[in-house]
């Protein structure tokens, strides 16, 4: 059944490529499989879990296997208890992020979401997503955390809380800040308007460059009575 179902899908890949064909913006091949389109499938399948060393907290990755906690989290030690994210953002996976996000190619929000369930996630009782201002999300016409987070509850069977956590103030973008920089420009931006008294939470987000974002949110949801905040992202900067 799954090789019948398997060679269908190629057809349907091939034929819908001839009739919208397109070039992968890596290596520039002809796209052959839909789905990932424009990303070719020989390209996609580059995309690797990060298993080099990292802080165990924040998930940063190290060029030492001998370090265990970074600086910033020792320093500072972040309202979340750990990240976990699929992979570096680089190459294949950082162009397939954009790809979603800023050309709204959607047909890569479930090959995106399915890799984070290759992890043994721990049981948490709901997915809540890193929230869009209005104004961003009338741009951009959606909010891909909300999506890649509703691919992993249909997946698990973890509640997904859509309207638990609001971005309520518009901030100006964080590109060119410091880390402090992003954390003041952040600051009273969230609320939560659910009910998240004694639970344990996943926040799920694309990716996670100085934590400024995803280390706000958990603060106001464990301020809100969350027991417990794990951050779940597609992918880590390699610097902070």
């Amino acid at each position: 059944m799954w090789n019948t179902l398997s060679y269908r899908n190629v057809l349907i890949s091939r034929f819908l490529n001839i009739l919208y064909p397109s070039k992968c913006p890596l290596c520039g091949n002809l796209t052959d499989g839909f789905i990932y389109s424009p990303i070719c499938s020989s390209c996609w399948s580059k995309i690797d879990i990060y298993k080099g060393p990292s802080c165990e907290i924040c998930n940063l990755p190290f060029s030492s296997e001998y370090s265990r906690v970074c600086g910033q989290c020792i320093k500072n030690p972040p309202p979340f208890s750990m990240v976990i994210s699929y992979g570096l953002y680089d190459g294949v996976l950082a162009e397939a992020i954009n790809q979603l996000k800023f050309y709204n190619v959607k047909r890569l929000l479930k090959p995106l979401g399915r890799l984070l369930l290759n992890f043994d996630l721990p049981e948490m009782d709901g997915l809540v997503p890193v929230p869009l201002s209005i104004r961003r999300l009338r741009e951009r016409g959606f909010n891909q955390s909300l999506l890649i987070a509703r691919v992993i509850s249909k997946n698990i069977r973890i509640p997904l809380l859509m309207d638990t956590l609001l971005k309520v103030r518009e901030t100006p973008p964080q590109t060119g800040l410091s880390a402090k920089e992003r954390l003041l420009n952040l600051k009273n931006a969230f609320v939560v308007k659910g009910n998240v008294e004694g639970l344990r939470l996943f926040l799920v987000d694309d990716v996670m460059t100085t934590g400024a974002t995803v280390t706000e949110c958990s603060k106001q949801l464990l301020k809100a009575g969350a027991k417990e905040v794990v951050v779940l992202t597609l992918a880590r900067a390699s610097m902070m």
